[in-house]
């Protein structure tokens, strides 16, 4: 899941929020993917929770999966209650019996009265989670840095001999493994069709091969805009947000590539036999109604999941700039984007995050 770092007072009150009165036994423990992400978790939802209902919220960060909340679960030692997931672990995570199943009739309708289910946008509630953002992976480079030619097409990410230097990527199949095919000439539409053979992921590491000497890779959300801000890397994958909020917040003069971005969702999930299930359901009612949803992006570029928060949308809480421009799903940014295929990776993760490995290692 995706932002820059905090620093300073930001940081005083994120850590304040979580500790003190907040880590009691009666806290809901919220997890997601820390920086400024999290920062508009707490803004939009834990805050203005707190606020109505009273219960603190414990935030905790990780990078995501699912070993940490099968182990809790099969242990029983359950210590997190609401999970900020991607859509391949909310679909897996239901399947293996580590979430608690979702009633949609439960979530808040619009403030028209549309129920739920027909206000938020097609794929974002499944079986045992419900969606908060759209967010994406695209590139960006440091505008100061380019001062020449600047890449305008997923191609020329790949394309070492007209933009030498390093690039930055995941280190995960998802995301390399499209990028990598449509780079090499796949159409979009294909792209899952393709990659679904064995001579299709054969392609995609054959050209993940043309760059793998020139590729430093990142795990934490957070690196990618320090490693541009550190001059590491030329060019690098990331999450939209992590690149605006450095744009916004720290004056960086990152330019986003919006060709090829590979949009998803996250979800919130209920870890399965939490002994705070009502709580963390309450909580999760409160979080997807249209009022927080466009809140959030009032303080990061993650587009809300709901159609009656699209309206909502106004400027950014700290910079004053116009929000709607920065969404993945903005018209300029979303004609050549792909949606992340959960059923593939859901099926084929797996195999492929051990090929990967095995590849990484060579």
């Amino acid at each position: 899941m995706r932002l820059p770092i905090l620093t300073g007072a930001a940081v005083l009150g994120l850590a304040a929020f979580a500790s003190g009165p907040a880590i009691a036994a009666d806290a809901l423990t919220v997890v997601s993917w820390g920086g400024a992400f999290t920062k508009s978790q707490l803004e939009a939802y834990h805050k203005p929770y707190t606020a109505k209902y009273g219960t603190k919220i414990q935030s905790e960060d990780y990078n995501g999966g699912l070993a940490e909340v099968r182990a809790q679960v099969e242990t029983g030692k359950i210590t997190w209650d609401v999970v900020d997931v991607e859509v391949s672990e909310g679909v897996r995570g239901c399947d293996e019996g580590l979430f608690e199943p979702i009633d949609t009739s439960s979530l808040l309708p619009a403030p028209d009265g549309t129920p739920a289910v027909d206000d938020f946008i097609p794929g974002s509630v499944i079986e045992c989670a419900v969606a908060t953002i759209v967010w994406s992976t695209v590139f960006a480079y440091d505008a100061d840095v380019m001062t020449g030619a600047k890449p305008t097409t997923l191609k020329d990410f790949f394309d070492v001999k007209k933009f030498p230097g390093k690039r930055g990527l995941r280190k995960t199949p998802v995301v390399n493994m499209e990028w990598a095919l449509i780079a090499d000439g796949v159409a979009r539409d294909d792209v899952y069709d393709v990659l679904s053979t064995k001579a299709g992921q054969d392609r995609a590491f054959k050209k993940l091969d043309s760059i793998k000497d020139h590729v430093l890779w990142w795990e934490a959300g957070a690196q990618p805009p320090q490693m541009l801000a550190d001059g590491e890397v030329l060019m690098t994958s990331a999450y939209n947000g992590r690149i605006f909020n450095a744009q916004a917040t720290e004056n960086k003069n990152f330019n986003i590539v919006w060709d090829n971005q590979l949009f998803a969702f996250d979800y919130y999930a209920i870890v399965k036999g939490t002994k705070r299930k009502d709580e963390a359901l309450r909580y999760l009612q409160f979080a997807t109604a249209t009022e927080q949803l466009a809140a959030q992006a009032s303080w990061i570029s993650y587009g809300p999941t709901r159609k009656s928060s699209a309206g909502m949308v106004g400027k950014h809480a700290i910079s004053g700039v116009d929000m709607k421009p920065h969404m993945p799903t903005d018209p300029k940014n979303f004609k050549t984007a792909l949606l992340n295929n959960s059923d593939f990776w859901a099926d084929n993760q797996d195999e492929l995050n051990e090929r990967f490995n095995a590849w990484l290692a060579k």
